[in-house]
């Protein structure tokens, strides 16, 4: 297999000096693919994608070990702009928009580090609204008049403004309506296949996420403690009694129950 796109060997964060957040963390992104980071609230995902981004010194928080390539190149030292400019977006967790801004011009600060001139930028603009019609109509609106799903939609086309290789995507589907959810996750995948372009996105909806992912990681405390083809994680047992709600029937007492949990506990 070709070298990929993101490689994230062992890495360790660590917040103020002195909490430990991720623990070991390795993953890897092909090139052309949608890769899911799954588990609970706390699991790590976040920190994970703002590892990747180098995002973490906002928050008092450092690579303490382990490496990120970017295409075999280390990233960790990187800054933010940098990332921008090798290709890697991140749309922040909560649909962050500049609320005082039109729709048009929160896309358009997603340019901003553009250098191949108006008509390139006028492009992409027009290809972001073929994607999401509903923001063409509410051009003109203000960011923070407009509904939860348009921000989301506004936050991942200012990402797409930059002309992206990758997008990291940080909870989409957080706060949503389930429909929103279903065409958000839809537009990801037309993304995929029609443009190239790569995801990485970290998402507690277990089961939305591995319906258009192609891989999956599960992390808990820090750990990716399983890994594996979409298809696959969504058939596995573990997978559907403790992130997808079914299976697991056969368990009635508590102490098949306690059992069953301590199994799991050792995956990690």
């Amino acid at each position: 297999m070709s070298t990929p796109f993101l490689n994230v060997n062992g890495i360790e964060v660590i917040y103020n000096h002195v909490i430990l957040v991720l623990k070991g963390v390795s993953l890897q992104v092909q090139e052309g693919r949608i890769v899911a980071l799954l588990g609970g609230n706390g699991a790590g995902k976040t920190t994970t994608l703002r590892a990747v981004s180098n995002l973490l010194a906002g928050e008092r928080g450092e690579v303490s070990k382990g490496s990120i390539e970017l295409r075999g190149e280390r990233i960790e030292k990187l800054s933010t702009a940098e990332m921008v400019n090798r290709g890697v977006v991140q749309v922040m967790e909560g649909r962050h928009c500049f609320a005082h801004l039109s729709i048009e011009d929160n896309l358009m600060t997603g340019a901003y580090t553009r250098r191949d001139g108006r008509a390139a930028v006028a492009e992409t603009l027009e290809k972001v609204y073929n994607y999401f019609p509903r923001l063409k109509t509410r051009r003109s609106s203000q960011a923070a008049y407009t509904s939860g799903g348009e921000q989301q939609m506004c936050a991942i086309g200012r990402a797409l403004m930059a002309n992206p290789r990758m997008v990291l995507l940080d909870e989409p589907s957080m706060g949503l309506a389930p429909q929103i959810v279903e065409e958000v996750f839809e537009i990801v995948k037309d993304l995929n296949s029609k443009e190239g372009v790569t995801f990485l996105l970290a998402e507690q909806n277990t089961n939305m996420a591995l319906r258009y992912a192609d891989y999956g990681y599960i992390l808990e405390s820090g750990r990716v403690v399983m890994d594996g083809e979409a298809q696959a994680l969504r058939e596995n047992e573990d997978v559907k009694e403790f992130y997808l709600g079914t299976g697991g029937g056969d368990r009635k007492s508590f102490k098949d129950v306690k059992s069953y949990k301590r199994r799991k506990r050792w995956l990690a």
